[in-house]
């Protein structure tokens, strides 16, 4: 029985952090809010880092609801992504070159998103969780909730119905 040794850690780390850097840095909307992911294995944390730009009503000051909407819809996006292309970034099948030059493969369209508005966004730094509930070939859905000083009392949560891209 022939079998390769198993890579360094610091191969399969390095691969993991290209291919996520590459999803991330491909959507300019994502640039323009600053999200950041923290990879921690295959979970994925969405960094939301606070700017002014982020306030929709300066008299409270609270974060504007479409921006709270957005960084729930590309959490759950990219963390779809991730968890679609899991196994090609792992068995080292995944392009990373291709990647690297801005050839991302498609992402996951929105067919429907829904998102429940359950505290005031302060002027702080926002985080986010998505976790894949179904993935078929076809269609996934994913539920996401965001946070800021604490994990148990979330700001807003969204549910959202993707259309997986063709294999």
């Amino acid at each position: 029985m022939d079998r390769r040794p198993p890579e360094p850690v610091q191969v399969v780390k390095q691969r993991r952090d290209t291919a996520l850097h590459a999803l991330v840095g491909g959507v300019p909307y994502v640039q323009f809010l600053g999200i950041r992911f923290e990879r921690r294995g295959d979970e994925l944390t969405a960094v939301l880092p606070y700017d002014n730009k982020l306030i929709g009503n300066p008299l409270l000051p609270a974060i504007h609801g479409g921006v709270t909407a957005a960084f729930l819809e590309v959490t759950s996006i990219i963390t779809l992504s991730w968890a679609w292309l899991w196994s090609d970034i792992e068995s080292g099948a995944l392009n990373l070159v291709d990647l690297e030059a801005g050839k991302l493969p498609r992402l996951p369209k929105t067919i429907d998103f829904s998102t429940d508005y359950l505290r005031t966004g302060l002027p702080r730094d926002a985080y986010a969780r998505a976790r894949v509930t179904r993935s078929g070939r076809r269609y996934a859905f994913v539920h996401a909730a965001a946070w800021q000083d604490n994990h148990d009392r979330p700001i807003a949560e969204c549910s959202a119905h993707f259309l997986m891209p063709p294999q």
